[in-house]
């Protein structure tokens, strides 16, 4: 009998709601095979069956919340799956134990240990099979004994997020330790967060209902109050968008067999790629505390997606390395997972700067609000036609509204202001060199 319990989806995760349960009792279930839909703070999952066999029982039910590790199915697995009995796996686990709860004693030799000549006889596949070198990975690979899981549990510790001093990386006791003390040092430095009134009631007034965040709109409403702890400014723009829609439209066919969907939003990102690069303080982040800039080497851009659940950002890495067609195709993929709930957590992570595109509803500018821990964001607004005054006439002219919110306190005006103008001109002046391997 397997007690299928709710692995760890990420970092930061520790429960999701159970949104839809795929199996029942007696169902024949193969590995792989989805048994129910959970989301968590950053997406909806899918959660796999880890073995063919039989639905022995269903433990939660849609709407419930449930807490990493908490037991979700049992299933009766069929026999070749299962494991046969051995010492193996317990004495493994015994050593790790051992190593993490005396550390000192670890580092003694073993108490029998064969002679060098037998030792040079052993084969370097016996030795790599020694249990003191083995580090037991979990769902994410994340090498540690069950002691160090269970402490992490307790402590609140994300494990992915622990850097493992032990035998090829592994995680131990001390590990764990050390970084909820870092976390705490942290949180005891922060400015404490004031406690919100409570609300009137309204329903003194006329009738109300009440009904409880969802996860996604849980989630976004605690990003954007610490967002707003950062001094936020907006710089607005126009560019001259004429010349950069004929060239969509020109290889807009050759993009969509490609697979993909070639939009303002999609040429955006490829154009703010290189803006990125020319200028690496719109990518990087700040720490107040330890009063130090981090620069990302990397360009990696979050594109918000409004979805029935709410607002999603997944992240499309290393656009400054891919062509127009490739970013094209991704952002048509990650789009249409994101609003089918089928996007994967780790597809929301990484992101260095976020470009939000209101312009399919319409509006001229807008302030977006930061997406920490990153400092600037680029809005998006509705293209209309304009009389611009060129060489001594009025010109009809497409152009594009654009709003740049950033963080003050890294950021200046005149830089934003540069930041911006640089990318209107890259638009309006070079836009075929965006369209390179189309």
């Amino acid at each position: 009998m397997i007690e299928f319990r709710l692995p760890e989806l990420g970092e930061g995760i520790e429960s999701g709601q159970v949104i839809e349960v795929l199996v029942a009792p007696g169902d024949r279930v193969s590995l792989e095979q989805p048994l129910l839909e959970v989301e968590t703070d950053k997406a909806a999952v899918e959660i796999p069956s880890p073995t063919d066999g039989t639905v022995v029982d269903v433990l939660v039910s849609a709407g419930d919340t449930v807490a990493i590790n908490e037991v979700l199915v049992r299933i009766d697995g069929d026999s070749e799956d299962k494991e046969p009995a051995s010492a193996e796996p317990d004495a493994s686990a015994a050593v790790d134990e051992a190593e993490e709860e005396s550390p000192a004693t670890a580092e003694k030799p073993a108490a029998k240990k064969k002679p060098p000549e037998e030792e040079k006889k052993q084969s370097p596949a016996s030795k790599s099979a020694r249990p003191d070198d083995i580090a037991p990975a979990g769902p994410l690979g994340v090498a540690a004994a069950p002691s160090v899981r269970r402490l992490a549990r307790e402590l609140g510790v994300e494990l992915s997020s622990v850097s493992g001093t032990g035998p090829r990386g592994r995680i131990l006791e001390r590990d764990v330790k050390t970084h909820a003390k870092a976390i705490i040092r942290s949180a005891s430095s922060a400015p404490a967060v004031p406690e919100e009134p409570e609300l009137p009631d309204f329903s003194r007034w006329g009738e109300t209902v009440t009904e409880n965040f969802s996860t996604v709109r849980k989630l976004t409403a605690e990003r954007l109050t610490q967002a707003w702890t950062a001094p936020h400014v907006t710089q607005f723009d126009k560019t001259d968008a004429t010349r950069l829609e004929e060239l969509r439209k020109l290889n807009k066919e050759k993009v969509t067999e490609a697979g993909g969907s070639l939009t303002v939003t999609a040429i955006l990102v490829k154009a703010l790629s290189r803006a990125l690069l020319e200028f690496p303080k719109f990518n990087s982040s700040i720490h107040m505390g330890s009063r130090t800039i981090v620069y990302k080497k990397y360009v990696n851009i979050g594109v918000a997606v409004d979805t029935e659940r709410g607002l999603l950002v997944p992240v499309i890495r290393g656009v400054d390395k891919k062509d127009i067609t490739q970013i094209s195709v991704e952002l048509t993929d990650i789009s249409s997972r994101a609003r089918a709930k089928k996007l994967s957590a780790d597809r929301l992570q990484g992101g260095s700067f976020t470009i939000t595109n209101l312009g399919g509803i319409g509006g001229t500018f807008f302030t977006p609000i930061l997406n920490p821990p990153e400092v600037a964001i680029l809005g998006v607004s509705r293209s209309s036609v304009e009389p611009v005054y060129v060489d001594g006439e009025f010109m009809p002219k497409l152009m594009l509204p654009l709003s740049l919110s950033y963080d003050h306190r890294i950021i200046d005006g005149a830089e934003a202001a540069r930041f911006l103008r640089w990318l209107c001109e890259m638009l309006e002046g070079s836009p075929e060199s965006l369209f390179e391997g189309v």
